[in-house]
């Protein structure tokens, strides 16, 4: 898939940029399709969190009104999309000219409150439950309009917490690859709070890594990794958050000539061309590029456990795939992945001499090839994509959890009814942090992975048609 940083095909509105931060970074367009020109958009000029919208409806106050049009922008209220939320806590508006009604996960919702003198409407809503993503419409005149099917409500872990003190991010660092020609990366590396010189640390490593360091909104990766670790519910671990390379040739380089003409026959950017090489390609290739060319740099700066027991990966949309792929090439490094909306589709099929497989023949290998050693956390939505070239995201995602169930791997799988968006994932994370990590023993160097014993009992997953007679 297309994605440059983040995940998000349906983009959640800019007003949630009090909401997931995934969904925050660069907008994505679909497989296939040129990046957009960035687009003009009037920014919030003083944005309110959720809770202070909600105090000032509370206290009706005569200055919620501009608390909200300082909030969210013309476009989101008149598209219906304007929501902001904290915990349990959030709060929806939207411009309409007859009285509109809030739908919260199919439910009617509580009565949208006017403003006497325009057509602005709010809404203060409560969430019960937590660590997932929501979704909300409105019905205006009998007809659905606006919402989102991706509104996480985030845990206390997300946030961070009183008392836990924050790690060290590195300024932007970059790699210059022989594995891919001249290919230069941008990576940084996230020390948490605590680091022991003489103590080897456990690893993660993120792809479309810019996507996840930034602290300046409540819920980011970061505080999950800071509070988790605080609590010992995962071991003291170095990041790397790694973004895909750039290549500008010059002709004649392998990579180069590979890349551009791949860009060339789908009408895509070079960017996106050189990140769809390194992450949808099913090879050791981009393996091999994270053990022998990025990790030694991070390895002379900082002290690396090197048993792949200590080794995560992760990653979204086709970093979702690429995350998978380097623990299935070399099972020896990672022992651990965390997929979110993965890309196991067609996308480097057939693109590469001598390599046959795509992305969708993994849950065929995953059922003939030999068994690897690796824990696989998947998160998929029934609303991902549907690519006429490069085939299904929700149902590739399916066929993945039954071959992994079917050879007794140690997986879990999460399938809600989100689009293409990292809002689930990042609203999960902790929960998928702790399940990953559980029962690591910092004494050992090695685990035999085995299926749990519920999800060994249970039956494989099967399909329900939802949106049309399946007669």
């Amino acid at each position: 898939m297309k994605p440059s940083q983040c995940a998000a095909l349906l983009l959640l509105s800019s007003a949630a940029c009090m909401g997931p931060s995934l969904c925050r970074a660069q907008t994505p367009t679909a497989p296939g399709a040129q990046t957009p020109a960035p687009q003009e958009v009037s920014a919030p000029a003083h944005p309110r969190s959720a809770p202070e919208l909600i105090q000032l409806a509370n206290d009706a106050s005569p200055d919620l009104q501009q608390a909200i049009l300082d909030t969210f922008t013309e476009k989101d209220l008149a598209a219906g999309t304007a929501w902001s939320g904290r915990l349990h806590d959030f709060f929806f508006a939207i411009r309409a000219s007859s009285r509109p009604t809030l739908r919260i996960d199919d439910l009617a919702g509580p009565a949208l409150q006017p403003f006497q003198s325009n057509d602005l409407w709010y809404a203060v809503v409560r969430i019960d439950r937590l660590g997932t993503v929501h979704s909300f419409r409105y019905q205006i005149d009998g007809k659905d309009f606006g919402g989102s099917l991706d509104v996480p409500a985030f845990t206390e872990l997300s946030y961070a917490m009183p008392g836990v003190k924050q790690g060290t991010l590195s300024p932007k660092l970059t790699i210059t690859s022989k594995i891919y020609d001249g290919m230069t990366a941008n990576y940084w590396i996230y020390v948490p709070d605590g680091y022991d010189p003489k103590v080897p640390a456990a690893l993660m490593v993120f792809q479309d890594g810019g996507g996840y360091i930034h602290r300046e909104h409540d819920s980011q990766p970061l505080n999950v990794i800071d509070n988790l670790i605080s609590l010992k519910k995962i071991p003291y671990m170095i990041c790397v958050f790694v973004d895909p390379g750039k290549i500008a040739g010059p002709p004649g380089n392998l990579t180069y000539e590979f890349v551009k003409a791949y860009s060339d026959k789908w009408h895509r950017s070079m960017d996106d061309s050189m990140r769809s090489t390194l992450y949808d390609t099913v090879s050791a290739r981009y393996a091999h590029f994270l053990r022998e060319e990025l990790l030694p740099e991070v390895e002379a700066k900082y002290k690396l456990r090197q048993d792949a027991y200590s080794h995560a990966i992760t990653g979204l949309s086709s970093g979702g795939i690429c995350a998978f792929n380097a623990a299935w090439q070399m099972p020896d490094l990672f022992s651990r992945v965390l997929t979110w909306i993965g890309s196991f589709t067609s996308i480097q099929w057939k693109e590469t001499p001598g390599v046959p497989d795509g992305g969708q023949d993994y849950p065929e290998k995953i059922l003939r090839e030999p068994h690897r050693n690796i824990r696989v956390w998947l998160q998929d939505g029934s609303n991902d994509m549907e690519w006429d070239r490069y085939g299904s995201w929700p149902l590739a995602n399916v066929r993945m959890a039954n071959a992994l169930k079917l050879q007794d791997y140690d997986f879990r799988f999460s399938f809600g009814k989100g689009s293409h968006n990292g809002a689930h994932g990042e609203a999960q994370f902790p929960e998928a942090m702790t399940w990953l990590w559980r029962d690591y023993d910092a004494s050992k160097t090695e685990q035999t992975y085995t299926i749990e014993p519920y999800e060994k009992t249970t039956p494989p997953f099967r399909i329900a048609i939802i949106n049309r007679s399946a007669d």
